[in-house]
């Protein structure tokens, strides 16, 4: 069966769901929630919570990153963020939370356009390094090349390289584009690597031995692409697309499994849900942990997008300040409205709809039921 729809004689076009447009729904058996693991791993490391935080300088510093990582999550630093361009940034991060929005893009293009320090690459990894947690970091593909040997000899664990969207095969006349496949193979450690939002991208950053794939393009809250490129990949099909690839890959590989890791679009615990339902084996959030107290942002959240020098597409928006980064993965709840306690909310649908883990829970049934948020 086709779910093509015929916009216009000329041209058709496949109907994509976001989050909002599809449930979860209940089968026969219910659990106790205290029965349910959330714990995922990917290469050699575990965690106890599906949770990676997104690399941005809103979500992220390296205290916020070594925090996250003894709550059982994975703190991602953005390697190319203030806290590789300055000393000590705290003073402009309570800059940008401070402007005027009639201001805030050119301000932000200023202070972004201090150049990126190798030593300070270092000094962050081996911050988070000496607090013995998990340590991961990410670069554009466009600054991958430059500055991955940094990354590496600082030490890593794993290696993220997150654009809006990211090919096996990025064509360039005028650079040598980076060869993943090549990349990875000669890299120590395991790579996550992303955007893609269809099955074929996926399948090809599969096939570079990526260790996990994001999925996303521009679905998250301080993203513009979709008004400013006319781009826009709707998460609860992107995740299944890229899922159904997953599971491809693994039978072409002979037992490969690569770990998708939705990024995007994920602000409250029911997207979180419904993102595993989907086929996610865990969620990258950022604007669900800008409302943390200790986040850098201030109550506001941006990402690189909102700052490139030729064309933004990107904000610097209000999200709040919910609670404390526990309270926002563990509660307990104040208020009813998903942005508290991601983590049980996450148990409790597993509990309610007979699920005892992620993998099993991506079998769930999914209705397509659109939602309006109040």
């Amino acid at each position: 069966m086709s779910n093509e729809i015929e916009i216009g004689r000329g041209k058709r076009g496949r109907r994509a769901f976001s989050f909002d447009d599809i449930a979860v729904v209940p089968s026969r058996r219910t659990r106790d929630p205290e029965d349910v693991s959330v714990g995922w791993q990917i290469d050699a490391y575990h965690f106890d919570l599906p949770i990676v935080a997104a690399p941005m300088d809103s979500v992220m510093s390296p205290a916020t990153a070594v925090a996250l990582g003894q709550h059982g999550g994975l703190g991602v630093l953005d390697l190319e963020g203030l806290w590789t361009r300055y000393e000590d940034p705290t003073a402009l991060l309570s800059e940008i939370a401070q402007l005027e929005p009639t201001q805030a893009t050119r301000r932000m293009q200023e202070i972004y356009s201090a150049p990126i320090q190798p030593e300070l690459i270092t000094q962050r990894l081996k911050e988070i390094r000496a607090a013995g947690v998990t340590v991961a970091g990410a670069l554009s593909p466009q600054r991958t090349q430059e500055f991955y040997q940094t990354v590496i000899d600082a030490g890593v664990d794993l290696f993220v390289i997150r654009g809006t969207t990211v090919s096996a095969e990025h064509v360039s006349g005028n650079a040598e584009p980076l060869n993943l496949k090549r990349f990875i193979y000669e890299l120590d450690v395991p790579v996550i690597v992303g955007g893609a939002s269809t099955y074929t991208a996926a399948l090809h950053l599969m096939r570079t031995g990526a260790a996990g794939v994001l999925v996303g393009f521009g679905g998250g809250a301080a993203h513009t692409t979709r008004v400013s490129l006319g781009i826009h990949a709707p998460m609860a099909t992107a995740v299944a697309d890229v899922a159904a690839a997953r599971r491809d890959y693994l039978d072409e590989s002979g037992g490969r499994y690569v770990h998708v890791i939705a990024d995007g679009g994920v602000g409250r615990a029911g997207d979180l849900v419904k993102a595993v339902a989907c086929g996610a084996d865990a969620v990258m959030v950022g604007a669900a942990l800008a409302r943390a107290e200790e986040a850098p942002g201030q109550g506001w959240h941006w990402g690189s997008e909102a700052h490139h020098p030729e064309l933004p597409r990107g904000e610097r928006v209000s999200v709040g300040t919910a609670g404390s980064l526990a309270e926002i993965l563990f509660g307990p709840g104040r208020q009813a409205d998903g942005t508290l306690n991601l983590v049980g909310a996450l148990k409790r649908a597993m509990a309610t709809t007979g699920y005892s883990d992620l993998k099993e829970f991506q079998r769930v049934e999914v209705v397509v039921s659109p939602y309006q948020p109040r």
